[in-house]
C-alpha cells in the first residue's frame, strides 16, 4: 500500500507524472472513441475547459509552467504493450476483442493533438482542436491535470505530519461511508471518479478501499489503468457528447430532432447487452423518451445524470410500462452528484422495482470538504466539453438549466426542436 502523504511530502511532485497513461481515462471514452473512429472520423471538433466554479481561480492557483509540463508530457505517452495486449485481449462486459483491430492499430500509432492555453481574468483558456477521435481523448485527461494541480497548489506548503494527519481523516471519511454501504441489500457500485479526483494515486487508494470493504457489492472502475493494475471490471458506456457532435451537424431542425437518435442507431450496431445503455438527458428526458423508437425501449437500461433521479427513474418506469416493457428487468444506473446517503436512499427507494447501480464520481474520489483551512480542497465543477463540430456550435441542455451549454440562440432553438418547457433549478454539486 502507497504511502500517499510520504510521497507527496518527499517527491515534491516531479517523480509521478499527474497521467500516466493513455488508458489513464474513463473506460466509456475508449469506447465511444472507436464509434466516432468508425462514423465520423473525419469530422474536425473543439474542446474547451470549462470551469463552473468561478470562485475558483485557476490561473491564479496553478503554475502555468507546471501545466504546459503535464499537458506536454500527455503529448509524448503511446500505449505500452501491456496496455496494448489488455485492451486487444481482455474481455470486457462479457465480449472479447471489444475494440476492433483497424481502432486499436489506430489507437496504438496515435498522437494527441496540440493544445491552446491562455489566462483570462483569473481563469484558464485551454482548448483542443483537430479530428473528433484524436481530441476527444484530450477531455478525461485534461481534467484530471487541473484538479491534481489545484490539489498541489493547496497541499505544496504542508509539512510531512501534517500531511499524513490529512490524509488518515480522508481515509477515515471514506472508510466510514463504505461501513454504510457495507449493510445496503444488493448494492451494485462502481468508481466513477476519474475526471475530478483528487489525484491518481488517491483514487488508486479508493478503489482499493472500496474492493476490500464491499467485495462483490464493487462492481468495477470507469479507470482503464486502475482496471488493468487492481484486476477489477472496466465500467461505461457512452456519454453527452456524441449527441452533442451529432446533434451540431445537423442540418435541418428535423435532422436536429432525430440526431440523439441516429447517434444510440450507430451505438446498437456495435453493442449489446449492458452496453446499450440510453443516457436520455441532453436535450430533455421527457422530449426524448417520448419521441424515441420502440427498439430503444428493448434496450438494457438508463443513466440517470441530472435533475432529480428519483423524478427520472420514476420517469424511465412509467416509459418502461408504456412500451410493455417490465421494468424490474430494466437497469437504472445513478450517476450524479452521488453520496453515500443518496446512494442508500436510492437503493431503498428502488430496489426490486428496477435493477439498481451506482456510479460514484466526485464524492469518493475528491471528498476533502473541510479537512484544509478555508476549505482549500473542496472540490469543484469543471468540465472539458465539445463546443463546435466543423465550425458549428454544440449545445446541451440537460435535465437542470445550471448544466446547459452552447450559445443563447442556439439553445433556444434547441428548446424549441426538443419541446423543452419550463426545468427546475438544482444546484450543481460537482
Amino acid at each position: 500500500m502507497v504511502d500517499i502523504a510520504s510521497r507527496v511530502y518527499n517527491h515534491k511532485w516531479k517523480i509521478d507524472p499527474i497521467v500516466r497513461s493513455l488508458i489513464d481515462t474513463d473506460f466509456y471514452k475508449l469506447l465511444m472513441c472507436q464509434s466516432v473512429f468508425r462514423n465520423k472520423r473525419d469530422t474536425n471538433v473543439t474542446f474547451s475547459l470549462i470551469n463552473r466554479s468561478k470562485d475558483i481561480r485557476l490561473a491564479e492557483l496553478v503554475d502555468e509552467g507546471e501545466l504546459r509540463e503535464q499537458l506536454d508530457h500527455i503529448r509524448s505517452l503511446s500505449l505500452s504493450r501491456g496496455e496494448s495486449t489488455f485492451l486487444r485481449g481482455n474481455t470486457f462486459y462479457g465480449k472479447r476483442q471489444m475494440f476492433r483491430p483497424d481502432f486499436m492499430e489506430w489507437f496504438e500509432n496515435v498522437s494527441m493533438p496540440a493544445y491552446h492555453l491562455e489566462k483570462r481574468d483569473g481563469q484558464y483558456e485551454l482548448t483542443f482542436e483537430g479530428k473528433w477521435p484524436e481530441v476527444m481523448l484530450w477531455e478525461i485527461p485534461a481534467l484530471a491535470v487541473l484538479m491534481e494541480l489545484r490539489s498541489r497548489a493547496v497541499l505544496k506548503d504542508m509539512g510531512r505530519f501534517e500531511l499524513q494527519v490529512l490524509y488518515a481523516r480522508a481515509m477515515t471519511r471514506l472508510w466510514e461511508k463504505v461501513e454504510k454501504l457495507q449493510g445496503v441489500d444488493d448494492l451494485r457500485l462502481a468508481d466513477f471518479g476519474t475526471r475530478r479526483r483528487h489525484s491518481f494515486m488517491w483514487q488508486d487508494w479508493c478503489v482499493q478501499a472500496m474492493q476490500e470493504g464491499l467485495g462483490q457489492k464493487f462492481v468495477g472502475t470507469s479507470n482503464c489503468l486502475i482496471a488493468m493494475r487492481r484486476e477489477v471490471e472496466a465500467i461505461g458506456t457512452n456519454a453527452h457528447e456524441l449527441p452533442m457532435v451529432y446533434s451540431a451537424l445537423a442540418d435541418s431542425d428535423d435532422a436536429l430532432r432525430q440526431a440523439p437518435y441516429d447517434v444510440l442507431a450507430d451505438w446498437h450496431e456495435e453493442h449489446e447487452g449492458n452496453l446499450r445503455i440510453i443516457l436520455p438527458d441532453t436535450y430533455g428526458t421527457d422530449g426524448f423518451l417520448a419521441g424515441a423508437p420502440d427498439w430503444l425501449a428493448g434496450w438494457t437500461g438508463i443513466r440517470i445524470d441530472s435533475g432529480d433521479p428519483a423524478e427520472g427513474a420514476e420517469r424511465a418506469i412509467g416509459w418502461w410500462k408504456s412500451r410493455g416493457e417490465d421494468p424490474t428487468k430494466k437497469l437504472v444506473i445513478f450517476s450524479d452528484g452521488l453520496d453515500v446517503d443518496k446512494i442508500v436512499e436510492l437503493q431503498s427507494q428502488f430496489r426490486g422495482r428496477v435493477r439498481v447501480s451506482f456510479g460514484w464520481g466526485t464524492l469518493l474520489t475528491n471528498d476533502f470538504r473541510g479537512l484544509v483551512p478555508d476549505n482549500g480542497l473542496s472540490p469543484f465543477s469543471l468540465v472539458c466539453k465539445a463546443v463546435s463540430a466543423n465550425g458549428r456550435p454544440t449545445v446541451k441542455l440537460s435535465d437542470n438549466p445550471r448544466k446547459a451549454m452552447g450559445p443563447a440562440a442556439e439553445i433556444a432553438r434547441y428548446k424549441r426542436v426538443f419541446g423543452v418547457g419550463e426545468q427546475e433549478d438544482i444546484d450543481v454539486v460537482v
